[in-house]
């Protein structure tokens, strides 16, 4: 068998299959417990981000209809009605993630405006410095929240 750490270097996809061998056969000693580790502390931060990177936006797009009416259209509904499906989604497969949505809609606000504002034209002193929406209105399913 190649040398774990080595082939994490040369060949990512043999590695990992390489790994799940050892766990299946149970051969503990032989796993490359240092790149494991480092894995894991990645994937675990990936379904952070994706959860940040949905929550950004699903605001700048809630922020976009707020703040230009006239320009509302079916594109952004559409937007907001997968971010909210999707962001549940998350939710679901990463339950541990919901304690910490209120937090990751705080610092995905601060982008979505910054996005917002590119995208509208507008200052961004337009928009409030805190995000003014319930957790239960930005994530509403039913899409009976728009913010007028």
């Amino acid at each position: 068998m190649q040398n774990t750490a080595n082939l994490y270097e040369t060949d990512f996809y043999a590695w990992t299959q390489q790994q799940e061998e050892l766990l299946r056969q149970k051969k503990i000693n032989n796993l490359d417990l240092i790149h494991l580790q480092e894995e894991l502390h990645l994937m675990g931060a990936t379904e952070k981000r994706e959860l940040s990177h949905r929550l950004e936006v699903l605001l700048m797009h809630l922020l976009k209809w707020k703040y230009q009416p006239a320009r509302q259209c079916k594109s952004w509904t559409r937007t907001i009605k997968v971010q909210r499906l999707d962001i549940t989604q998350h939710l679901r497969s990463n339950p541990s993630l919901k304690a910490k949505v209120n937090e990751y809609i705080s610092n995905a606000y601060e982008k979505a405006v910054i996005f917002a504002a590119d995208e509208t034209n507008l200052d961004e002193e337009v928009f409030p410095n805190n995000c003014e929406w319930s957790v239960a209105q930005i994530l509403d399913l039913d899409n009976n929240f728009l913010p007028s």
